[in-house]
């Protein structure tokens, strides 16, 4: 026998089947640990970057809405600035320090047919950065040569091209900026032409290097685990090592992927507790950490939903509090909120059943103004109790003091939304319907003279639902109307008081009207 050949045997005496196992073992649980981590970091990659292109939009479409205010797309079209151009920067500016986006500006292509002719329309700075020297960029000012990526440019001019509506989200890297989240979305001008973009951008380079951290950290605590089940269980057989790692990796990596759904998470605390699984060694007290962990986990999710439940409800009831509390000084509006409320329902279901205004009616939007809907009137508890409850025709001069719960309540809402980062869309609308309800179609309704769709559509619903419920109630200068009288005056108000798409699918819902005057004429 050779030098070598005993030497070969020497090593292969010296593998016990305990280690062969150990090494197989720690070989299993390394390859399973890389397989969590690669999941979870994929997962969480994921998630954190839906979360800032969530963002993104979420950001853009309110400084969109904003702009759209003040007609920016014709300011561009017509290559002007005027008063209102330093107006709508400084709103926008509020957006950006509202914020956790890096910048915030528009731009047109000065040539369509050149995409490298991109020009800026506007950019915002926040307060810090005007103390730290920054200036703004005014309509027609040249775009910085490298300011954007060749396939930026040729996504932003198709976008023009083909009028695209919807926000769009880049995301991208150079040198200069890091990776960043671009999000973009067509400024329309009163012709419905394509007149710009306004974008908006994050920075999410700390984030790719806190992704970076987190799989060398892990890689780290991976190989130093690797040792210490080498060492610890080189005695152990494979069954007390694969089966308890293999089945609380599968148990975590299913309650990871349940998060958010109360129903699977429990089956999947039910389904770790069922497994056979000795306490009596370190695996033991591994699963039974982890057992209590998922069950305290779940126990604690239940806890925040319905926590978050009891908030919402809260909330509701607060708004109808404050509702209420204004209606009991006007002695006139019996059950006003809450029939107001019940015709703002009917019209945007039927609006969202005849396919009007489908970009606008979303479940959400829908929620918001049903439940803001009470708060239309919340102005009314600065007019004073002689004028609120005179019990004749109001004077001329009495009539603009009534006038101006419109714009009292648009700003006590302001208010409140100053003074929330939670709930501030809610409260938007809740926003619109007091402060525009009583603009009219044609435009000459009050505070502001709007007309047409630049009244927002949850006022627009409003105008509708508020006239109505006037008709048919009684007050102390007039009876209530029939109510085929107030629907003739409803319908006579279409084109010129009010949206005519309100008035087509009000008037289409007779039954259910009539079952709110019946329901309320009980009482």
């Amino acid at each position: 026998m050779t030098g070598g050949a005993v030497l070969s045997k020497k090593r292969n005496k010296g593998l016990s089947i305990k280690i062969v196992t150990a090494l197989y073992s720690s070989a299993v649980i390394v390859v399973l640990t890389i397989i969590t981590v690669i999941v979870g970091y994929r997962l969480y990659e994921k998630h954190v970057m839906e979360h800032y292109s969530k963002y993104t939009t979420t950001v853009l479409e309110y400084a969109f809405s904003a702009a759209q205010e003040y007609s920016f797309g014709d300011m561009i079209a017509d290559r002007d600035m005027p008063d209102a151009y330093e107006q709508m920067r400084s709103e926008l500016n509020h957006v950006k320090e509202c914020s956790e986006i890096d910048y915030l500006y528009a731009v047109y292509f000065d040539d369509i047919n050149d995409i490298h002719s991109l020009k800026y329309a506007i950019n915002t700075k926040t307060a810090k950065e005007l103390e730290n020297g920054g200036t703004y960029t005014y309509l027609g000012t040249p775009c910085e040569e490298g300011s954007f990526q060749e396939d930026t440019l040729l996504t932003l001019h198709e976008a023009v091209l083909t009028k695209k509506r919807e926000s769009g989200v880049l995301q991208g890297y150079s040198e200069g900026y890091g990776y960043m989240f671009n999000g973009y979305k067509v400024i329309f001008d009163s012709n419905d032409n394509p007149a710009g973009l306004l974008c908006v951008e994050i920075d999410v380079s700390n984030i790719r290097a806190e992704l970076n951290r987190y799989i060398r950290n892990i890689v780290l605590f991976v190989a130093a685990f690797t040792i210490i089940i080498t060492i610890i269980f080189v005695a152990l057989s494979e069954s007390y090592i694969i089966y308890p790692i293999t089945k609380l990796t599968e148990s975590a990596k299913d309650f990871i992927k349940n998060i958010g759904d109360q129903d699977s998470i429990d089956r999947s605390v039910k389904e770790l507790k069922s497994i056979d699984i000795r306490p009596e060694n370190e695996i033991g007290e591994l699963y039974t950490t982890v057992s209590k962990m998922e069950s305290d986990m779940a126990d604690q999710y239940r806890d925040i939903r319905q926590y978050s439940e009891n908030v919402m409800k809260m909330q509701d009831g607060l708004i109808l509090l404050m509702a209420d509390m204004v209606e009991n000084r006007d002695s006139d509006t019996g059950d006003h909120i809450q029939k107001t409320a019940a015709y703002v329902r009917i019209i945007l279901r039927g609006l969202k059943r005849k396919g009007y205004y489908l970009d606008k009616l979303t479940p959400t939007y829908m929620e918001y103004v049903e439940k803001s809907a009470p708060l239309h009137d919340v102005g009314k508890i600065r007019i004073p109790d002689a004028v609120l409850n005179k019990p004749g025709k109001l004077t001329p001069e009495e009539y603009e003091i009534m006038k101006t719960h419109a714009s009292a309540g648009k700003e006590i809402i302001n208010k409140a939304i100053d003074n929330t980062v939670e709930g501030e869309n809610y409260l938007r609308e809740a926003c619109n319907m007091a402060a525009y309800h009583h603009e009219r179609w044609d435009g000459k309704g009050y505070p502001e003279g709007l007309k047409g769709e630049e009244i927002p559509l949850s006022a627009r619903v409003m105008a509708v639902a508020d006239v109505f419920d006037a008709l048919c109630s009684s007050r102390v200068y007039k009876p209530p109307f029939p109510i085929d009288d107030a629907l003739k005056i409803i319908e006579e108000g279409k084109g010129t008081q009010f949206d005519p798409k309100c008035v087509e699918v009000f008037l289409e819902a007779l039954p259910d009207i009539k079952a709110v005057l019946r329901k309320y004429n009980k009482k």
